[in-house]
């Protein structure tokens, strides 16, 4: 995806705030899991402080407690991590009982740690042991009556708490990291087959600019077609306003006729030198008229941009009449060029263009024209026209190109041919130029788009 693109902004909006949202959903569930872990460990220690309580109040003796251990094996272990504690309250009622576990060790007090009772009149904490081990601790105060009261303590190793969050994190992340795969790769398709309706439409478009479609055609979701119902429009309203303006073209090119005609024949009716000039202005005035027109004409068809012309059957028409046309010199003309060239514009354009150049080589030439076109590599149509005339000076060459120029008055034609080929190359976005044949005479390059 393009940096920049509609697409490209979906997709890493979408996959960013999926990711965001997994890695929210990964914490959320590693925070109760280490709440649900530490309540059931909590929940534990808490049987064996029943037992504890249970058991002094069962002894004998104040001051001796057997009570084992408690089913934990662990608590007869030195320094295993599991321990209890029995410590009076006030004096005279004897030492700390200790597990066997705790050997000559003792826990600290919850209370002078500052940790407050819950609900349950217990205090429970992490904190540090034996050989600085990390223990979960929970501990409560009891009191029998008459004055006797213990604080009773059950610890046990932190790191079985720890190393089941781990775990359990370790098998969540490889599991949101699958997800997240799956998100992102589901985003992408999502982002792709939501946009797909745009794509067809670009093609669709370029199909009316290519000349191959004239409207907008196929099924598009109801967010899009009223964009589409508008192209549509708007591409009507184009072909429209182009009729319109062929109209108006023929109409004013049908006006002026008469009365250009009335004035021609009125000079020619006369031999008088001022109607001679008047005649030859009138002519002249024909032919910047009819060159306006054309331009005109070709301009409104360009901007529709919907045409393809095949090259060689155009070629093949121009060489069929240049042929007959210059039969009594004998002129020969030689084309080169492949069978599937196409040219983005209407068939009148690239007669006029190819056909003014052929004509004017067919004038100077001796003996032969040569036609050739391909396809350049940037989709651009190059034709060549070389004959193996006199040639043109270089300093001749722009002044040539010029509306109404003739560099030789004694050869017929109106000098508009070369404008008129570069004006509708320039309307169509290409060029034309001129320079020196490798035969000796003028060659003509004409740079047109290709379909």
């Amino acid at each position: 995806m393009r940096q920049g693109s509609l697409a490209a902004r979906l997709f890493v909006v979408s996959a960013l705030w999926n990711l965001a949202v997994l890695a929210i959903a990964g914490i959320v569930l590693s925070s109760l899991y280490r709440d649900t872990v530490e309540r059931a460990f909590d929940a534990r220690l808490h049987i064996y402080l029943k037992s504890i309580v249970a058991g002094v109040a069962a002894a004998s003796d104040d001051h001796d407690f057997n009570l084992g251990n408690l089913g934990e094996p662990r608590f007869d272990l030195p320094l295993s991590g599991w321990y209890w504690q029995i410590r009076p309250v006030g004096t005279g009622q004897g030492e700390t009982a200790n597990s066997p576990s705790l050997w000559d060790q003792t826990l600290p007090s919850l209370k002078d740690l500052g940790i407050a009772e819950t609900r349950g009149f217990t205090r429970e904490a992490y904190v540090t042991g034996p050989g600085d081990q990390r223990l979960r601790m929970i501990e409560r105060r009891i009191d029998f009556g008459v004055g006797v009261a213990y604080v009773m303590s059950v610890a046990a190793d932190a790191d079985e708490i720890e190393k089941d969050i781990s775990s359990f994190q370790r098998t969540l992340i490889t599991v949101l990291a699958i997800l997240g795969f799956g998100v992102v790769a589901s985003t992408s398709i999502t982002v792709r087959v939501g946009l797909n309706p745009l794509r067809r439409m670009s093609q669709a478009l370029a199909a009316i600019r290519s000349g191959s479609a004239q409207r907008l055609v196929g099924t598009f979701p109801k967010e899009i077609t009223p964009l589409a119902d508008e192209l549509n429009a708007l591409i009507d309203a184009n072909h429209h306003i182009v009729e319109r303006a062929r109209t108006h073209v023929g109409n004013l090119a049908h006006a002026l006729k008469t009365p250009l005609s009335v004035i021609t024949n009125e000079a020619r009716a006369n031999n008088d030198q001022s109607w001679r000039k008047v005649g030859e202005q009138a002519i002249v005035m024909n032919e910047q008229i009819q060159h306006h027109l054309q331009r005109a004409r070709a301009a409104a068809r360009i901007a529709t941009a919907n045409d393809t012309t095949l090259v060689l059957p155009v070629i093949d028409g121009i060489e069929r009449a240049m042929s007959r046309i210059y039969q009594a010199r004998q002129i020969r003309l030689t084309v080169n060029l492949p069978h599937d060239l196409s040219f983005r514009g209407e068939t009148q354009d690239l007669q006029d263009m190819l056909g003014n150049l052929v004509d004017n080589a067919c004038k100077w030439a001796v003996a032969h024209v040569m036609i050739e076109a391909w396809q350049e590599p940037n989709k651009t149509l190059r034709f060549v026209i070389d004959d193996d005339g006199p040639g043109m000076a270089p300093e001749k060459r722009a002044e040539a190109m010029k509306r109404g120029q003739r560099l030789d008055e004694s050869l017929p034609g109106s000098g508009l041919g070369l404008a008129i080929v570069g004006d509708l190359a320039e309307l169509y976005g290409g060029r034309f130029t001129l320079s020196t044949s490798p035969q000796g005479g003028l060659r003509s390059e004409l740079y047109l788009p290709s379909a």
